[in-house]
Order: structure tokens, then C-alpha cells, then sequence
């Protein structure tokens, strides 16, 4: 992944800023539970790729060929940050062998074509768009979040196509929107705005932790639930570091009536140290949290004799 990286984090400022003033209209228009009658959020984590041959002796068993990896994938994680969709529309066949290959629980979150997005704006798309909400609502119970990843070019200004195109999208599907032009950031007024709209319309937004872009952790929510992409730099230990500050605000949120949260990490480059950080995440998520995530089982990988 490009967008916001960085190849010196030890110059970057990782503090997680405060929750967004209008994350208190969320909390408000939720009434949680008393401890001991709260049912547990629903958290949801993995990566964004099953297809890496790295996977192979320590995510997935030594003997697994490609066409076994999103089998393997599933019964390791319980999401993926389905980014295949964001260069085609699946097809039929597509989607009969991602829902043969899921997992009770499992979700995959496809992210809108960038045909709709970045080469349309979101403008003269209607085709596009039922076909592809077509195509992942017949993941049926295997669809989680869709998300709507807006190109750098997309400012405030725009705001009149964006809510018109989310309009025109069916209730049963959850929306979350990311972000990325900096003036949508750059004034209080106008990030509290965007996120009053959203609430209002019934969609949610993504929250993205990168190291060279922290204008788009922006802390901010529109519904009682968390879209995160974190995205990690193979394996530094701020890696692991901004992980324990955010199993910290998610164990806040879920206090204040969080109810679900999707988790997408990536390791940075190939996402070859995603599985380590995520397994990482699943046991401080149960620690702090009170969960009880199942853990991906991980071995250690052989190469000419030698463990490493």
C-alpha cells in the first residue's frame, strides 16, 4: 500500500488524538448496559490479502497450493478487507466460491470498483453499481461492511454527488466511507459536518491509522460502529506499540456502546507480518476487552533446516 507511507516512522508522532466531538452524539443516542448484562460487541479482524505464498508453513499448512489459500484464510480469521473487488466486479461464479469457502462468522467487506470511485467520481455509475450491489449482497450472511474509498481528488465541494450516490444505495447494505482529501480534515466545522450527514443518513466512516497521512485519523464516528484500516510498517515496533493504544480507546469505546467493529491490518509492503500483529491484536483484544476471539494458529517456517 502507497497511500501514506513512510520509510521513517521513528520521525512520526503515533499518539492516538481524542475521539471526535461528534462521537458524543453517538455515545448519547446509545444506552449501554450495565456490565454485568452487556452483551459483548461484535469485532471482526484480518487482513487484506489471502493470496501470499509467505502464508504458506505458518498461516496456511506447508502442502497448501493457491487455490487453497482463501480455505485456509477462513478458518483463520473471521474478515478480509476485500480489496479484489476494488479492480472488478465478481461474477457469479466468484461469489459461489467465496461463500463455499467461508466459514460460520466469517465476513468478507468489499470495497466499491474503483471504476465508481475514481475514474467516475460517482457520477453516471448506476449500471456499475447494481451490478456490483448485486454481485455482494448475494454473499448473503458472509457480507459485512462495503466500503466507499474516495480518491484524493474528492474535496467537500463534492458533497452534493456523494450524498446523492449514498442515497441511491439500498438500506441493507452497510456503507462506510473513506476519506481522503485533506480539506474534508483541515476544518473542525466542516469534518463535524460531514460526520452529523452521515449519521443522518444511516452510513459510517473509515478510520485510517498510516504513518504518512495522520489527518485521516480522525477519530470520528457517524454510527456505533468502527471501520479501521491500520496500517503497519512490517514489523517496527510501533507497530506494536500503536496496537496497545488502540486495544486501549477500542476497550473506551466499547464501554461508551461501541457495537461492532471491523479491523483490517496490514503489514505494509506484501503484508508478510500482518499475520504476527494480527494474532497480537486478537490477544490483547481478549485481554483488555473481555472477548473471546479465536486465535489464528501460526507455526514457525522452515527453510533449509533452519527455523526463523
Amino acid at each position: 500500500m502507497e497511500f501514506g507511507k513512510t520509510h521513517n516512522p521513528d520521525t512520526v508522532n503515533f499518539d492516538l488524538p481524542p475521539g471526535a466531538a461528534f462521537n458524543g452524539r453517538i455515545w448519547a443516542a446509545v444506552e449501554p448496559l450495565p456490565v454485568s448484562d452487556r452483551y459483548k460487541p461484535a469485532v471482526f479482524i484480518g487482513g487484506p490479502i489471502w493470496a501470499n505464498k509467505d502464508y504458506v508453513g505458518k498461516v496456511y499448512p506447508s502442502h497448501a497450493k493457491d487455490k487453497d489459500f482463501l480455505h485456509y484464510y477462513t478458518r483463520q480469521f473471521n474478515t478480509i478487507e476485500l480489496n479484489l473487488t476494488h479492480y472488478q466486479i465478481p461474477t457469479p461464479g466468484m461469489i459461489e466460491k467465496w461463500k463455499s469457502e467461508a466459514t460460520e462468522g466469517f465476513t468478507y467487506c468489499p470495497k466499491f470498483p474503483q471504476a465508481i470511485s475514481h475514474d467516475r467520481h460517482l457520477i453516471a455509475a448506476e449500471g456499475l453499481t447494481e451490478e456490483f450491489v448485486n454481485a455482494v449482497l448475494s454473499l448473503e450472511e458472509f457480507l459485512g461492511m462495503t466500503f466507499l474509498q474516495l480518491p484524493p481528488t474528492f474535496g467537500p465541494d463534492k458533497w452534493p454527488v456523494l450524498e446523492t450516490y449514498l442515497r441511491s444505495l439500498p438500506d441493507e447494505l452497510d456503507v462506510a466511507v473513506e476519506f481522503r482529501h485533506p480539506d474534508w480534515f483541515s476544518k473542525v466545522q466542516v469534518w463535524q459536518q460531514t460526520l452529523e450527514r452521515l449519521y443522518g443518513l444511516h452510513r459510517h466512516v473509515v478510520i485510517t491509522d498510516v504513518a504518512g497521512r495522520r489527518d485521516v485519523l480522525h477519530m470520528g464516528l457517524s454510527s456505533p460502529v468502527l471501520t479501521l484500516r491500520f496500517i503497519a510498517n512490517e514489523g517496527h515496533p510501533t507497530d506494536y506499540t500503536r496496537a496497545d493504544a488502540w486495544i486501549q480507546r477500542l476497550k473506551t469505546w466499547f464501554d461508551k456502546g461501541l457495537q461492532k467493529a471491523y479491523l483490517f491490518v496490514h503489514g505494509g509492503g506484501d503484508n508478510d507480518t500482518a499475520p504476527e500483529l494480527i494474532l497480537y491484536w486478537v490477544r490483547e483484544l481478549n485481554k483488555h476487552c473481555g472477548l473471546n476471539l479465536p486465535e489464528p494458529v501460526l507455526q514457525p517456517k522452515v527453510v533449509q533446516g533452519s527455523l526463523f
